[in-house]
């Protein structure tokens, strides 16, 4: 994702861009930290499967790419029915960049490509804005969130280092190469 602060051009396009690239460093620790045996596992009731969350996080960001910025390569969607953690992992981090490039350009300050964020085709436009991110950060949350709450009632609870982890942003910031941590234009 560094190739995408070169697009960005003000301090709060460098900022997406890092912001995301942590975002998705978060998603990337879940999934290593996941044991297989939750990947599928079935919860009670109509309730999607750790495999099925992590897919539709993916899929929506190629949702948001194609819709955004339709110039962007988008990556290819991938099946829930069928998908391993290996392939979520590598596809999520493919979405990542593109919504990383996408942010960048959206909030390099002249609006040049992208200049409404649609989020869904049966939704208003919004004026490619901090908005935007926002709304990406929280729709990853949520589904982060029903994936830790899920892997525990299936027994399969992530180690507490991993739940602590997932806030230490200095440490994520340093592990996506940035080691000047939040706030700094390291």
């Amino acid at each position: 994702m560094t190739a995408c602060l070169d697009k960005a051009r003000t301090p709060l396009g460098r900022a997406a861009v890092r912001l995301f690239a942590a975002n998705d460093r978060i998603n990337q620790t879940l999934i290593e930290n996941l044991e297989p045996a939750a990947w599928k596992a079935k919860a009670p009731g109509n309730t999607r499967t750790i495999a099925a969350i992590f897919t539709h996080m993916h899929n929506v960001r190629t949702k948001w790419i194609r819709l955004t910025a339709p110039h962007l390569k988008v990556p290819p969607q991938l099946s829930r029915a069928h998908c391993t953690q290996r392939q979520a992992r590598a596809a999520l981090a493919k979405s990542a960049a593109g919504c990383a490039e996408m942010l960048a350009e959206a909030l390099n300050g002249n609006g040049d490509r992208v200049k409404q964020f649609r989020r869904d085709g049966w939704g208003r436009p919004w004026p490619a804005a901090l908005e935007m991110l926002c709304y990406m950060l929280s729709h990853e949350a949520h589904h982060r969130g029903q994936v830790c709450m899920l892997a525990h009632q299936l027994g399969f609870p992530l180690p507490a280092e991993v739940g602590s982890g997932i806030w230490n942003w200095e440490k994520l910031w340093k592990d996506c190469g940035w080691p000047g941590g939040p706030g700094y234009d390291s």
